[in-house]
């Protein structure tokens, strides 16, 4: 039994509006990381996120992501930096996308610090704000 599924399509308009809005939430967590702004950072979660960290960390809720946070982010880049740059978006529903981008963290002095990451944010619009719904940080093996 084959079970048809129904996609909406968004007008290209409303689909480069809603990207420009998903970028300034990757811009907003970029710098929130980088001036090591822990409430901010959070605040872009869905309450009831899921997140797995760079290092494998599964993190259940804003509470615990917010405790991890508080924890690491201070003084994490007290001698480096991260940048995040959105490379895909997938709309799923006009409400909801897949968002792939593009992470390196950096030295003050602008060399690059270990792999780059490529993080994969699924994202729901909520009360007119994108916010992050379930996350998975990646670190790039390069060989």
């Amino acid at each position: 039994m084959m079970i048809g599924m129904e996609t909406t399509v968004i007008d290209q308009q409303t689909q480069e509006a809603e990207t420009e809005a998903i970028k300034q939430v990757i811009a907003a967590l970029e710098h929130s990381q980088q001036n090591e702004l822990p409430e901010e950072f959070v605040g872009l979660f869905r309450a009831d996120a899921i997140w797995t960290t760079g290092h494998g960390k599964r993190l259940t809720g804003r509470d615990e992501i917010s405790a991890f946070t508080h924890q690491v982010l201070p003084g994490a880049m007290k001698d480096s930096t991260a940048t995040y740059e959105v490379v895909d978006v997938l709309f799923i529903r006009p409400d909801v996308a897949a968002v792939k981008a593009h992470a390196q963290y950096w030295t003050l002095e602008g060399q690059p610090i270990g792999n780059p990451g490529t993080p994969l944010y699924v994202m729901a619009k909520e009360d007119g704000l994108w916010r992050l719904v379930a996350c998975q940080n990646t670190e790039v093996s390069v060989r």
